[in-house]
């Protein structure tokens, strides 16, 4: 099969990576794609830009593709897998009325408790007035979620009353701007992807990503510093457990509504000492905890994004996955998460690819006009690395990112260094 794929981070970098290793996919498309795809795939412009669906659709038609993968959420909640599948191509990812899971918190809240999905205490609040009322109530430590798309940065977790109510303002400030106010959930995080074609879920392997600009899990949010996977320190029945208790119910309730989702659903969740209770959803794989779980399946992954694209998930037998460790760093910008400064030159990848296993997935990249591959975004590079051990795959991804030379930039030096010390407790 031919797949075009939407997008140009390293979340599509591993998508075209993994669909390039099948042996089914002859080619793959990416539009508009970076510097890295660009030497494993066919990179083609999308003058008008990622929430264009018409642009997308014409891309398809021109290159006959089999299949359309779109990687980020705006163009999913924008509804550009409508305007495609109209067109009448298998789409892999949700319809603008189903990428609703991700594009309003307010509304993930509601499906969840009409599915009876476990989640934290929440409310939504339109007023300053509201959130004030609702953080006294709830108490600290305070959550205040963006009810929109916010790029991993529109929640705020802090003691401080004052800043909670800020951050509030800033969002309601926005065109019908909303916040959801939550308790606080403890207990450590995990990330578990869920393949759905509005009837079957097949869950891929759990991941853990660092949401924290700076080690020890301090400064502010960002999109995602680094992940690994798999997680040796949750329970055997977690993803068993998630299955049933969460993503088939909310599956189910989507597809009762009229709104089936197909595609994939990102749960975001925490082991809390009460049980897991989930955090958020996404409608689209996360970045990073995509670096690292596709390094380690084994199945091929074009025909397991058809088989969701059209209905035959029921089809699909056991997934099979490497038995190493994965680990992904975030080479980021300076200033990164705040406006980043770009155009500085980007050296060192082809000897950070001497480490064994290593490898290295372009984020915000691009070529000047010499052609000298400089910095375009915040989050730079992924460097990903697999392991015999946990202790072995943060070795050599921190090897390998050590060869990396970006003036300015910025990593965390603690990716899955808690699970190398057994440091991870759920209850």
């Amino acid at each position: 099969m031919k797949v075009l794929v939407i997008g140009s981070g390293a979340r599509e970098h591993a998508i075209v990576r993994s669909l390039g290793a099948d042996p089914a996919v002859d080619a793959v498309v990416v539009a508009p794609g970076n510097p890295g795809m660009d030497v494993v795939a066919l990179c083609e412009p999308l003058p008008g830009g990622l929430l264009d669906g018409e642009g997308v659709a014409d891309l398809a038609r021109r290159h006959s593709v089999d299949l359309v993968v779109i990687g980020p959420e705006a163009p999913l909640v924008a509804g550009v897998a409508d305007v495609v599948r109209e067109a009448g191509f298998a789409v892999f990812g949700p319809s603008a009325a189903a990428a609703r899971l991700e594009g309003s918190k307010a509304f993930a809240k509601e499906v969840m408790a009409a599915a009876d999905v476990p989640t934290a205490m929440a409310r939504v609040c339109s007023t300053v007035e509201e959130v004030a009322d609702a953080l006294d109530a709830i108490g600290a430590p305070h959550v205040v979620k963006d009810d929109g798309l916010a790029a991993g940065k529109g929640v705020v977790v802090t003691d401080d009353l004052e800043e909670a109510l800020e951050h509030a303002r800033a969002c309601l400030a926005k065109d019908r701007g909303q916040v959801v106010v939550e308790e606080f959930l403890d207990g450590p995080e995990v990330s578990l992807f869920v393949l759905c074609d509005g009837e079957t879920v097949v869950p891929l392997a759990p991941a853990q990503d660092f949401k924290r600009v700076f080690d020890g899990d301090r400064g502010p949010n960002t999109g995602g510093m680094g992940a690994y996977s798999p997680l040796d320190w949750a329970p055997a029945s977690m993803v068993d457990e998630l299955v049933t208790r969460v993503a088939q119910p909310t599956v189910d309730e989507m597809r009762r509504r009229g709104t089936p989702f197909s595609g994939v659903l990102f749960i975001g969740l925490a082991l809390t000492s009460r049980g897991p209770r989930v955090i958020e959803f996404n409608a689209r794989f996360g970045d990073p905890e995509t670096q690292v779980v596709l390094s380690r399946l084994q199945t091929p992954l074009g025909g397991l994004l058809m088989a969701a694209a059209t209905g035959h998930l029921a089809d699909v037998g056991a997934l099979h996955w490497s038995g190493q460790h994965a680990v992904t760093v975030v080479v980021a910008s300076h200033n990164y998460p705040g406006t980043p400064r770009t155009g500085d030159p980007v050296t060192g990848i082809e000897e950070a690819t001497d480490v064994p296993t290593a490898y290295v997935l372009h984020a915000g990249t691009a070529r000047d006009d010499d052609g000298t591959l400089v910095s375009a975004g915040g989050r730079v590079l992924s460097v990903v690395a697999l392991g015999d051990s946990l202790s072995q795959a943060r070795e050599r991804a921190y090897a390998a990112v050590d060869a990396i030379e970006l003036d300015g930039s910025h990593h965390r030096s603690d990716i899955a260094l808690a699970a190398e010390r057994n440091e991870l407790h759920v209850g």
